[in-house]
């Protein structure tokens, strides 16, 4: 298997595609990205207070500007969400491996950013089904923690379908986090 930061991989099921985002989805994730129901749902846990609630182009850009240093950094893979069967891109996803001294050490972290009217089960489904059958060998972890705000019953139906369960404490200062643990 290929480092992931030497080569990102593009993964496609029946409903969506995941390529590495770039700089062409500028104009197209601005509607995720300013879509105020959406934002709601965005984990930016960490993230240095943005709450990536853009409304300009040129927000976006600086902001996939950073996700692709970020990448030649290796410090996380940004992937674009195409619906396949419009080929809109209605999103992105994050993964990496993250390093701390506490509990979850060495776990990876996914957040999942949709478009509202994307931000449903069967969307976030196959986007578990890709992350369950490829981002642990991919970064190396032997569990994914991912966020869902209580409000969010979609994407917690879909967690808990696809082997998540809520892990009921907080990781770092922040709750509502839901873990799949690798099966050994």
């Amino acid at each position: 298997m290929k480092n992931i930061y030497e080569e990102c991989p593009v993964y496609k099921n029946k409903l969506i595609t995941l390529r590495q985002t770039s700089l062409e989805d500028v104009q197209e994730l601005l509607k995720c990205y300013s879509d105020e129901k959406a934002v709601q749902f965005i984990n930016s846990d960490n993230c240095e207070g943005d709450n990536f609630h853009y409304t300009t182009i040129e927000r976006m850009r600086k902001a996939i500007e950073f996700w692709d240093f970020s990448y030649k950094k290796k410090y996380f893979v940004r992937w674009t969400v195409i619906f396949n069967e419009t080929n809109e891109k209605v999103g992105t996803i994050e993964m990496f491996h993250r390093i701390a001294e506490d509990e979850f050490n060495h776990y990876g972290i996914l957040r999942i950013d949709l478009q509202s009217k994307f931000e449903v089960q069967p969307v976030i489904d196959e986007i578990l089904e890709i992350a369950n059958e490829n981002f642990y060998k991919a970064f190396d972890v032997q569990a994914i923690l991912t966020k869902a705000i209580p409000e969010d019953t979609q994407r917690i139906n879909s967690l808990l379908q696809n082997g998540y369960q809520p892990i009921n404490k907080k990781v770092m200062i922040y709750d509502n986090y839901f873990v799949n643990k690798k099966n050994m």
